[in-house]
């Protein structure tokens, strides 16, 4: 039997595939972070990470819980020209198996509902994030366009679609998400709905000498 790596990689490379670009240079844009390390978190296949990396000069380092997404992640570094620049790592947002501030750039796209304890998974990003690093965690469509043709194409193999997704991300809002980062002691945050979706951005504070 077929694991789930392999069906949530067939939906990211088919109707989600346009978006992970436009998200990519969205990411860019905000953060202005061009090189260094960038730690994608529940990478699967690798999409974001690696058009991040096309993008930039940025190593990039694909953090999944699920061997089998690392694998089809390793082979689409491969294909697309990026082994050299790309790590895959197993592990979970909870406890990850990195060292402490080492990460200049962590992007996350669509896992956050899924983490088990939240904070936990927020302490643990800004515990690798270098002195100045930037998260960039959420979950969108790059803009209302691609998400409309996503809903389209997704609701073609699945009526239940987007109720679906709907109810695994009911109650991830800006509150929530507030007062979890509130609670971490993260400070200087910002969090945007629209029409790219919900994403917590924030930076860690530089060294103070």
């Amino acid at each position: 039997m077929q694991s789930k790596a392999y069906e949530f990689d067939e939906i990211a490379n088919g109707p989600f595939l346009p978006i992970y670009s436009v998200i990519a240079q969205q990411i860019i844009e905000k953060t202005g972070i061009k090189a260094g390390t960038c730690l994608d978190i529940g990478s699967g296949g690798g999409h974001l990470g690696l058009s991040l990396a096309q993008i930039t000069e940025m190593k990039v380092i694909l953090l999944d819980k699920a061997g089998d997404a690392l694998t089809i992640a390793n082979n689409r570094a491969g294909n697309w020209g990026l082994s050299n620049r790309t790590t895959t790592v197993l592990g979970d947002v909870q406890r990850m198996p990195l060292e402490d501030g080492t990460i200049d750039l962590c992007v996350s796209r669509g896992s956050v509902w899924f983490w088990e304890d939240q904070k936990k998974g927020f302490e643990e990003i800004n515990r690798v994030l270098a002195a100045g690093g930037i998260a960039y965690v959420g979950g969108g469509f790059g803009n209302l366009k691609l998400k409309e043709q996503v809903d389209k194409k997704m609701k073609e193999r699945d009526s239940e679609w987007p109720k679906r997704r709907e109810k695994f991300v009911e109650g991830n809002n800006i509150g929530h998400f507030t007062e979890i980062l509130q609670q971490t002691g993260i400070s200087n945050f910002e969090i945007t709905d629209d029409e790219k979706g919900i994403w917590v951005i924030f930076q860690k504070a530089r060294n103070v000498e």
